[in-house]
């Protein structure tokens, strides 16, 4: 099925680029969404095959598989709605949805991918899209954004190579030569300490691009900004998940070697660097796009840090990551709306967003308290949680500063956000400002509802997919 699916993607990503009308485009989107959620449900109904070779569906990659198919269908509707309201010529409009397509495929294929290598091809191919979808504006701004972003992510992505290339050697000692995520697993109590060490540092160092983690968070942030909305929307939430499923994986790898205790220190400092960075930029940024890039850096910490914990952590991190991911996209395309009224991405040019949208301003508001881990959100939970696993694991300090880092970001959010709904706007004209449609929020709040329904009273097909995810981790 993947081969069938990658084919499929590559033909109707070029006819996307070919066939430059919008009906035949919103037909060829529609039959992505149904190949892709095809794909989706056939992994879900084949867990542990191995399909093509090198490609086998399990547990975490379906997890992620399925976010990714349901942010999908609200990021190709806010895509329309973008070019409605922001006319492009067609070859533009084709080169945007082809490399939207090419993403999601590339996503979908590196989540399934069950060898180290693959992965690596396919998150490569995932630069290359996103980068088309930042330069879409192509202007001066969206050229540096660009070259930004491929810098870091080459850098970062020739790190997991050499990273590999240490694996490799580790194996090749003693006498192996599968690099598949099961063999490894298998021989990884056996394998040489030294260079296993050298390859977690350089796989996890590469792979915090992606993920949005210190050292390597920076890529992410000027991809968000510059990029569309409904892309941006994207690079939040399933593209981070590929950098964090990469860390996921070779962590699990780790987890059976006595290296473990080790690598957990790293990623306790790269989680809580990067709550601490996120906290700074969430005090000083006013552009709306990167305060809301700043914010998925601080989840991402959190996710790491539950990761590194232990204990319940390990479930709090993928729910963590679930939830996030379906919460964000939501902001960044209510964020589409703003910019439509203010046409600015400034906080300060922004205000009294009351008036002006009264559905978008219900949802903003909602956006506070669910990103910020607020009741009834379900992220309140997965933090929880991963606050308890902290606590278990005898990291009291740790967790007192990251609670005391949260409680600044939540003020510096709330801030920001209440100063956008309530504020007169300074100097704003708003003699013919655009009326918006409420029906263009109607995604927000579902993904608003998913967000809150799964936390507090997760389905139990989740619960044993989460469950499973982690079986391979020390308990």
């Amino acid at each position: 099925m993947i081969g069938i699916y990658l084919v499929i993607s590559l033909v109707i990503a070029s006819m996307l680029y070919f066939f430059r009308n919008k009906t035949v485009s919103n037909i060829l989107l529609s039959c992505f969404i149904i190949v892709q959620w095809a794909l989706t449900i056939h992994a879900y109904n084949n867990l542990e095959i191995v399909q093509w070779v090198y490609f086998m569906p399990d547990s975490i990659s379906v997890i992620l598989l399925i976010v990714l198919s349901i942010i999908a269908i609200p990021a190709f509707f806010h895509s329309t709605i973008y070019f409605t309201k922001h006319p492009y010529s067609p070859r533009e409009e084709g080169m945007y949805y082809a490399a939207m397509v090419i993403l999601l495929a590339a996503l979908s294929a590196a989540y399934l991918s069950n060898h180290i290598a693959i992965t690596w091809i396919f998150v490569e191919l995932t630069t290359l899209s996103a980068s088309a979808l930042i330069y879409h504006r192509r202007n001066l701004k969206t050229l540096e954004g660009t070259w930004k972003y491929v810098f870091v992510c080459s850098i970062s992505i020739t790190l997991v190579f050499i990273g590999i290339l240490f694996l490799t050697i580790a194996i090749q000692q003693e006498g192996f030569k599968d690099l598949t995520y099961k063999s490894l697993l298998a021989d990884a109590p056996v394998l040489s300490v030294f260079w296993l060490k050298l390859a977690f540092l350089f796989i996890f160092t590469g792979f915090t691009a992606k993920a949005g983690l210190v050292p390597m968070y920076t890529a992410g942030i000027d991809a968000k900004d510059k990029a569309p909305y409904p892309a941006a929307a994207l690079f939040s939430s399933v593209l981070m998940n590929v950098g964090f499923l990469g860390i996921f994986r070779f962590y699990e790898i780790i987890s059976r070697t006595s290296i473990l205790p080790w690598a957990n220190k790293i990623m306790m400092i790269s989680g809580i660097l990067s709550i601490f960075v996120a906290t700074v930029y969430m005090l000083r940024v006013k552009n709306i796009k990167r305060m809301m890039a700043y914010s998925s850096v601080e989840h991402m910490g959190i996710v790491v840090l539950g990761l590194a914990a232990g204990g319940v952590g390990y479930f709090a991190a993928i729910l963590h990551i679930v939830l996030h991911s379906l919460a964000k996209p939501a902001m960044f395309f209510q964020f589409g709306q703003i910019y439509r009224i203010y046409g600015s991405k400034s906080v300060y040019d922004v205000g009294n967003y009351f008036k002006y949208n009264i559905t978008g301003a219900i949802v903003l508001l909602l956006a506070f308290f669910i990103i910020t881990g607020m009741p009834p959100s379900g992220l309140f939970i997965s933090e929880f949680m991963v606050f308890r696993s902290l606590f278990e694991a005898g990291n009291l300090w740790l967790l007192i500063i990251v609670l005391l880092l949260l409680t600044i970001i939540i003020w510096a959010f709330g801030k920001n956000v209440f100063k956008m709904l309530f504020i007169n706007p300074i100097g704003f004209n708003d003699d013919n400002i655009e009326k918006i449609h409420p029906s263009e929020s109607i995604s927000q709040f579902v993904l608003f509802a998913l967000v809150i329904y799964l936390g507090l009273n997760p389905p139990d097909m989740l619960v044993n997919l989460i469950n499973a995810s982690i079986i391979n981790l020390p308990h």
